[in-house]
């Protein structure tokens, strides 16, 4: 027992730790007969710390692990309005978020407090959560249907593949010493692996859960276990800052496409590809020295009031989350720290409410005491300037609310907050 949680930390450890400045990348991608380009680089996660094991909810948001006050949480962003809210609020780390076929619920890998690991669903409307697979510890995994989940198991020293059937419960084991990409590859009934068997040389194999046939489709780059598909004959592949293509049947050996280490990435780790196979998600370690060009004294200014914007606004969210996360622990103290003295409140548009800590402090205190399931949950979330505007949705006694409040920050204090119920 005693080696067994040690392999668990372990494991957890390189999980979360050994990257500790990754990020997260979003790319549009231009694909022809006879080539592929990777356009537009942006971090989207922009965020000290674990970033990591990016996946694509729908067209327009974004899942990807994230560290928040010290814990991995499940972000998710907003490509329409470049936002970032939380999907879940757990004592727990969570890792490898994805959306479950046919379901408004995601999943993700979850790392308890008092060591147990294991796989959940998360309510895509109000976070709670519920445990998937029992008695096995799973690392990482996919989704082959809304029922079967194809995972890489912990048992004893290695990671063992194993498809699981919510419906039955049956669990079943198809292979040993695998690593850690698993995808279901478009257009077919069939799921991709990485094969560490061959120590020398790693493979990338094909798994049809419903009857277990396993097939060779490739070999990895040498050292490399993450891959993603573009489409049913095309796999996406990188090494350091390089990423690379191999079209099956067609090409040799995997080929390069483009060095990113122009967006400052040093070490390309998770892929993933939209259904329309027009964006590229890309996780990856990142240098921790900017090279400074010669620039213009004109052109140095903008990006100093462009770093002091970007600053800002990450510490006026900071404010607000922190607060949001008292709101749910029902922490009056620490709830009350981040207002201004003069704190108003507002219903929409301008109805003043109240006025000063002192009975905005009653009224919460009161309601904290008087409503043992309250959890606000962040639905979306933007920020312009000062403000922080948040559409929640709130559990009280039972019942569900839906709720925008408007946040204003300044000197790193809340002085005002307007609701719209």
């Amino acid at each position: 027992m005693k080696f067994y949680s040690l392999l668990l930390f372990c494991l957890i450890y390189n999980f979360s730790f050994s990257q500790s400045n990754t990020e997260v990348f979003l790319f549009d991608l231009e694909v022809s007969p006879s080539k592929i380009e990777v356009k537009n680089g942006k971090n989207i996660s922009n965020n000290e710390g674990y970033d990591n094991q990016p996946s694509f909810l729908n067209d327009r948001y974004i899942l990807f692990a994230s560290t928040r006050n010290g814990q991995t949480d499940i972000a998710k962003y907003d490509t329409r309005y470049d936002s970032k809210s939380w999907m879940n609020f757990t004592e727990g780390g969570e890792y490898t978020p994805l959306k479950i076929p046919n379901r408004n619920e995601i999943s993700a890998v979850r790392l308890d407090t008092d060591g147990k690991q294991r796989l959940y669903s998360y309510n895509a409307s109000n976070g709670e959560s519920q445990e998937l697979i029992e008695n096995l510890v799973v690392a990482y995994y996919t989704w082959y249907d809304d029922h079967t989940i194809v995972s890489a198991i912990i048992e004893e020293e290695n990671l063992n593949l194993y498809v699981s059937n919510l419906q039955d419960g049956t669990n079943r084991k198809y292979a040993s010493n695998v690593g850690r990409s698993f995808h279901r590859i478009p257009n077919s009934n069939l799921v991709s692996f990485i094969s560490k068997e061959n120590k020398n040389q790693w493979q990338i194999k094909s798994l049809n859960p419903e009857t277990g046939a396993i097939k060779v489709i490739a070999n990895t780059i040498e050292g490399v276990e993450d891959i993603c598909w573009l489409d049913g004959k095309t796999l996406l592949s990188g090494k350091e800052s390089t990423l690379f293509k191999l079209r099956l049947q067609r090409d040799n050996n995997w080929k390069q496409i483009t060095d990113l280490s122009s967006n400052n990435i040093t070490q390309i780790t998770r892929l993933a590809v939209n259904s329309e196979s027009n964006k590229l998600l890309i996780a990856a370690d990142v240098s921790l020295k900017t090279e400074i060009s010669e620039t213009t004294e004109e052109t140095s200014e903008t990006t100093n009031t462009n770093t002091e914007v970007s600053t800002s606004a990450k510490a006026i969210e900071a404010v607000v989350q922190r607060n949001l996360d008292a709101y749910n622990a029902r922490d009056i103290d620490a709830f009350m720290n981040d207002y201004a003295d003069a704190i108003k409140l507002y219903a929409y548009p301008n109805t003043l409410q109240t006025e000063g800590k002192t009975k905005m402090r009653e009224s919460y205190q009161n309601w904290f005491e008087r409503t043992p399931d309250l959890r606000a949950f962040v639905k979306k979330r933007i920020v312009i300037g000062n403000k922080v505007i948040d559409e929640e949705q709130v559990t009280a006694n039972g019942k569900i609310l839906e709720a925008v409040a408007i946040y204003e920050v300044e000197n790193g204090k809340i002085i005002k907050v307007t609701f719209i119920q």
